[in-house]
């Protein structure tokens, strides 16, 4: 015990670098640090995601690539690089066929992950079956109607945005319906939140949606509980 109280305080005493920053359209700083082998991004001060934890964003990816797994020519997209563990978490999922899309808006996170200094995502970006969209995800899906079986949304704090206000438009019924057109089958639609959204639930069940609400961890046994919403289109005569 008094070994473990010792680790944890080396671990406290070890310096956080700051690494590189960026700005989005709306003006917030975001800044990648590592720290004690980690990596993190902060949004205005405010610790957004980390290698440390990250379950709930491989459980997105999971949920929404399950039923997909053993199909082929399967197309996904990710809304939402932030440090590749959706991305990841896909590629170990669907077959060797499969194409996955990241769209991504900001430039420096692209290549925050793509750097070999950091070792982020190096590898799995460079896996034939990812294609990284450097753009808004809301114009990926308007230019792909009818283009995936799955996608995974994880933009911002999810429904309720932090960081880019026009992240809400995602998350509004035009969205909503936007992101449905984009499906060539039932689906699933997965969409990453920090937590429950009774609100964005109801939306997605008005836009004729059926909804199942998935709980996650930030770690697998430890940190806050986060809220997955998997939506598929409903089946003809179904009230759900």
């Amino acid at each position: 015990m008094f070994e473990h109280a010792c680790q944890h305080f080396e671990r406290r005493m070890k310096p956080t670098i700051r690494l590189a920053e960026a700005r989005t359209p709306d003006g917030s700083l975001l800044e990648l640090f590592q720290h004690d082998g980690a990596y993190l991004i902060r949004a205005d001060g405010v610790e957004l995601m980390s290698t440390r934890r990250h379950y709930s964003e491989d459980r997105l990816a999971e949920v929404a690539c399950a039923p997909h797994a053993a199909a082929s020519g399967i197309r996904v997209l990710i809304g939402g690089l932030g440090l590749g563990f959706t991305m990841r978490a896909a590629l170990a999922a669907l077959p060797a066929d499969a194409e996955v899309v990241v769209a991504e808006l900001l430039a420096e996170v692209i290549e925050w992950n793509r750097n070999p200094e950091y070792g982020i995502s190096t590898e799995a970006l460079a896996d034939t079956r990812v294609r990284i969209v450097h753009d808004d995800v809301s114009n990926v899906l308007r230019n792909n109607v009818g283009g995936f079986d799955a996608i995974m949304l994880d933009t911002d704090n999810g429904p309720e945005g932090m960081i880019l206000s026009e992240n809400s438009r995602l998350y509004a019924a035009r969205g909503i319906q936007a992101t449905m057109a984009a499906l060539r089958g039932p689906g699933p639609i997965a969409y990453w939140s920090v937590g429950d959204d009774p609100g964005f639930e109801g939306a997605l069940k008005r836009a004729g949606l059926s909804v199942k609400r998935l709980q996650a961890r930030a770690h697998v046994t430890t940190g806050p509980m986060h809220t997955l919403y998997v939506a598929t289109r409903k089946e003809k005569g179904s009230m759900r």
